[in-house]
């Protein structure tokens, strides 16, 4: 295990180095080390794992899984400004950190570490749903997902059936893996602090049935039917069939839910019932 404690504070890196946060990247530092050593704990054990972080910002989350027993750390950065202020924690790493200079979004996790591997990051409030909603179509690269988010998004993603946050989100994080919040994190931990709370979650992937639907069929089918989710199910689904109350029965789900009362193992039923009517369509 690697100990960084000899390097400077974090906002004596922020002020050599000028780095201010820039609102218009969704940029908020976590600067408080206790707190960093606490996400990098709730990613539970890492020995012989490759840890991606994203957005390492100044530093303090990275500083953090260096010190753990990952097996090595890759931080993915698309501000070039933290490059050199990361310089040091990279030296004192001896070979455990690796920087990859590239917007997360568009960078394959999968190429950058080898398996097993992990992502453990404090996201950016204005592409961390898109980037997770990514790494669920390759769920079983990854031992696990541990991400700070906006609290409202956590809030959907570990949301139950028959709330006002499930949603979409849910029901393909819950269907794809296990998903639970860990910890909230307030506002003035962060600089600058954020308007809103954060949270952590910690998601790692369940095995699927061989028989599971495609990613991308379950996703067609619970967009569709989150639509309208004010109005019956059967409304949302039009937009897939004319008729959406064959595909209902055939699912088990009343022809009166709403998607909000639909369970994951009701959406996979749904989206194997909207697949078959597709194929008997083609014979």
């Amino acid at each position: 295990m690697t100990s960084l404690a000899h390097l400077p504070p974090l906002r004596d890196v922020i002020a050599r180095f000028d780095l201010g946060a820039r609102k218009a990247l969704g940029q908020h530092f976590l600067l408080d080390l206790n707190l960093t050593a606490r996400v990098a704990a709730a990613a539970g054990d890492l020995a012989g794992v490759t840890v991606i972080e994203v957005g390492p910002g100044p530093g303090g989350l990275t500083r953090a899984l260096v010190e753990s027993d990952a097996k090595a750390v890759v931080a993915v950065e698309r501000d070039s400004r933290f490059v050199a202020a990361l310089a040091d924690v990279v030296e004192a790493a001896a070979g455990r950190l690796t920087i990859v200079e590239g917007d997360a979004l568009e960078v394959d996790m999968t190429a950058i570490a080898p398996a097993p591997r992990a992502i453990v990051a404090n996201l950016p409030y204005n592409v961390g749903t898109p980037m997770l909603v990514g790494w669920l179509r390759q769920i079983q690269e990854f031992r696990s997902l541990t991400l700070m988010f906006q609290k409202e998004v956590v809030d959907r993603i570990v949301a139950r059936p028959r709330t006002k946050d499930y949603g979409r989100l849910a029901v393909m994080s819950q269907w794809l893996a296990d998903a639970r919040l860990v910890f909230d994190i307030p506002p003035q931990a962060f600089s600058p602090p954020p308007k809103v709370m954060s949270a952590v979650v910690h998601i790692t992937p369940r095995a699927l049935p061989a028989d599971a639907p495609s990613f991308k069929d379950m996703e067609r089918v619970v967009a569709a039917a989150f639509n309208q989710r004010r109005k019956m199910l059967r409304a949302g689904l039009k937009g897939l069939v004319a008729q959406p109350e064959p595909l209902l029965e055939a699912a088990g789900i009343l022809p009166t839910s709403r998607a909000e009362e639909v369970d994951v193992a009701g959406f996979v039923r749904l989206t194997h019932a909207w697949r078959a009517h597709q194929d008997s369509r083609r014979d």
